[in-house]
């Protein structure tokens, strides 16, 4: 299917269906003018739609059309893709093993059709990965899942808002690990992964890139750990050699307090709090997650199922809307970028770039 940059198909999951997937989707749609943007496509059952729809108080109505069918999509309307018909029990704001299901159920049949070609780009509303640890899926998040669907060699987490770009070399995995996952091989697997994506989804040519350092101020010349001196700054140093505009190691705690990420135009975080914690701070929930290095659009809230509000009509959707406003925009880049690159010049020039960087 051809990208259609003006309206595109987006699909959207519906995370834990206990959680505030479903309502995020009826507060958002519920505004007629994103039917302008896009053609949305949940993957749901209209029955889980109609529960939460009745204790939900938006200005305008939320409309949907069921469908099934691709080729009859309403272009006026939420299309609600029915994954299954059966009744699933709906406990809002409680972790259960149904919550869970369906919303792996939701993830697969969307994933698929975005494989199929049938979607432009995927939306993900979050999920728990203590129900969602099943035979058929074997992952601890959306990410991982992704990478393996798509058969992507590598991706990359990456968390933006306004200016603000932070990446994570490693994502869920505990903190005792983390040390030893970090490598040249990976973090320099992760540069590249983040310096493609600056230049095709976001059209920056020459990409100035930060690194943090692993251990407390950088490991304070290897006094506090050595495995900024010996793994990060030598391949920092490799990087800039080729040319590429890296920097690093810095101490993480000085570099967000001082504004430092203001001269950038991306950061990589070693691990998912380093990262985080600085992020969603500055982005006052407005960030948006997005999975670099698959050949497909994929956003996400940069927040969690929210079981403590779920259900009580309190969900801020301002995340979730930018997510899709995001997957858009992001199409918009990587088309201008295809077209860009169909000169056979520039594709050669681009090539050469990209191996002197391998």
């Amino acid at each position: 299917m051809h990208v259609n940059t003006e309206k595109p198909v987006i699909g959207i999951t519906t995370g834990d269906l206990n959680g505030i997937g479903p309502e995020l989707i009826i507060k958002t749609f519920s505004d007629s003018r994103m039917m302008e943007l896009c053609t949305p496509v949940v993957f749901a059952s209209n029955k889980v739609i109609n529960f939460y729809r009745k204790g939900i108080q938006t200005e305008h109505p939320f409309n949907f059309t069921s469908t099934k069918d691709f080729s009859n999509l309403n272009l006026k309307q939420v299309n609600i893709f029915n994954c299954w018909e059966e009744e699933v029990p709906l406990q809002p704001g409680m972790l259960t093993e149904m919550g869970g299901k369906y919303a792996i159920r939701s993830l697969q049949v969307a994933t698929q059709c975005l494989k199929d070609k049938q979607l432009d780009a995927l939306i993900t509303a979050p999920i728990h990965k203590s129900n969602t640890n099943l035979p058929d899926f074997p992952f601890t998040g959306h990410t991982p899942f992704l990478k393996d669907k798509f058969g992507a060699k590598d991706v990359l987490m990456l968390l933006y808002h306004e200016g603000l770009r932070v990446a994570l070399a490693t994502e869920h995995v505990p903190v005792a690990k983390v040390a030893s996952l970090i490598s040249k091989e990976l973090l320099q697997s992760k540069l590249n992964l983040l310096r493609e994506t600056l230049i095709k989804d976001f059209g920056i040519d020459k990409p100035r890139i930060a690194v943090l350092g692993l251990n407390p101020h950088a490991g304070d010349g290897g006094e506090i750990g050595n495995e900024d001196q010996t793994i990060i700054k030598p391949l920092i140093e490799a990087l800039q050699q080729q040319g590429h505009l890296v920097f690093g190691p810095y101490s993480a705690d000085a570099f967000f307090a001082r504004g430092s990420y203001n001269q950038f135009d991306a950061v990589l975080a070693m691990y998912h709090d380093q990262g985080l914690i600085p992020f969603k701070t500055l982005a006052q929930g407005g960030g948006v997650n997005y999975t670099a290095g698959l050949p497909v659009i994929r956003t996400s809230p940069d927040h969690g199922t929210a079981f403590d509000i779920a259900g009580k009509n309190l969900a801020d959707p301002e995340s979730f809307r930018e997510a899709i406003f995001q997957a858009i925009e992001l199409l918009r880049k990587r088309n201008e970028y295809a077209i860009y690159t169909a000169n056979p010049v520039r594709k050669s020039r681009i090539e050469k770039e990209r191996d002197d960087s391998a």
